[in-house]
């Protein structure tokens, strides 16, 4: 069949616009239905803000922590901030003394003021986090231990006594050691938890800063006490937080074993049945192999014009579904739109 004038128009403003979008932003993946938005890798969240608020960038990661307060005064219908499922925790070396005392793990969780990292320290909108299993991971809501919903002051008193029962106080103070990875804000972190246990507990915490690849190979050869850790949900259920706990698992750094836990952990897994699942999640929290200190989200900065970001469950968008409505952006906007329209 012969083209019409009308469709050989149509191909060659299509060519002169692929042509452009390529001479502007480089190479560029087409589909049938969009084009792929351009990635900018930055690490500096200074630069990221500053680039968005130029113009450069149509989403950010919202900039530093600190500015987040900036951000919801004067961009807050830009902001979107969506609990995942992640959690940011300390694991600990359960074969090393005195960590292989379950009072001495369960008082450093319970002296942890989650509440201070989660609102002073970081103030991206971060959770407490009082298990391992982030809430909602497929859909299932588990019950927090007891201790969730006690005052700070209460759960140190308890602390103080469970360390005292483990042989540590004034006299004989709990000494450990933190390590964790290069991060701006883990070493914040770290150093509000270590003032914290001194504060509370009068534990003496050393500081120990490594590279990220180091930490990893530290953390995976059992070479720490206390180490800064996360996990992201692999698949959408509660089982991928518990996989990491069950003994023999390549990625179990505490060295922590539990058969019962094994035993609940693998039934969840079988059944998908909430009951199953709090069996297991009781297990962990009694025995604290890892301390839990806050569930993340994922904080952006979107202009308005800018539609179909949608953060799911893991924080990562799909490129396929954003599309820009604004008729008059800049270049880069009327050849996005031009090609959004022409393709689908």
């Amino acid at each position: 069949m012969q083209k019409t004038m009308a469709q050989r128009i149509k191909n060659t403003i299509a060519k002169v616009l692929i042509c452009s979008v390529s001479l502007l932003l480089g190479s560029m993946t087409l589909s049938y239905a969009a084009v792929i938005p351009p990635h900018l890798p930055l690490s500096d969240y200074k630069a990221d803000f500053n680039r968005y608020l130029t113009g450069e960038m149509d989403i950010s990661n919202g900039g530093p922590p600190e500015f987040l307060p900036l951000v919801k005064e004067k961009y807050g219908d830009q902001l979107h901030v969506k609990p995942i499922s992640s959690v940011y925790y300390y694991l600990f070396n359960v074969e090393k003394p005195p960590f292989d005392d379950v009072r001495v793990r369960q008082a450093l969780a319970l002296a942890v003021d989650r509440n201070i990292i989660t609102d002073k320290v970081l103030g991206n909108g971060q959770k407490p986090a009082y298990d391992v299993v982030a809430p909602g991971t497929g859909g299932v809501y588990l019950k927090h231990p007891e201790y969730a919903s006690w005052t700070q002051e209460q759960r140190n008193a308890k602390a103080k006594a469970l360390l005292n029962a483990a042989g540590f106080n004034e006299n004989n103070p709990l000494k450990l050691t933190l390590l964790y990875n290069t991060s701006e804000s883990h070493k914040k972190i770290a150093i509000a938890a270590s003032s914290i246990w001194r504060k509370n507990l009068g534990v003496e915490v050393i500081l120990q800063n490594q590279e990220s690849k180091t930490q990893n190979t530290s953390t995976v050869q059992g070479n720490f006490e206390l180490t800064r850790y996360s996990w992201n949900a692999d698949y959408n259920n509660a089982t991928s937080f518990f996989e990491i706990f069950t003994s023999g698992n390549t990625n179990n750094h505490m060295r922590y074993q539990n058969k019962a836990f094994d035993q609940w952990a693998l039934k969840a897994d079988e059944t998908n049945d909430p009951t199953d699942y709090q069996r297991a999640i009781d297990i962990l929290n009694q025995d604290m192999p890892a301390i839990p200190v806050y569930y993340y989200t994922r904080v952006k900065l979107v202009k308005p014009y800018v539609k179909g970001v949608n953060i799911d469950w893991r924080g990562t968008i799909r490129t396929k579904d954003i599309y820009i409505i604004k008729n008059e952006i800049n270049n880069k906007g009327l050849l996005y739109q031009a090609l959004i329209v022409y393709l689908s």
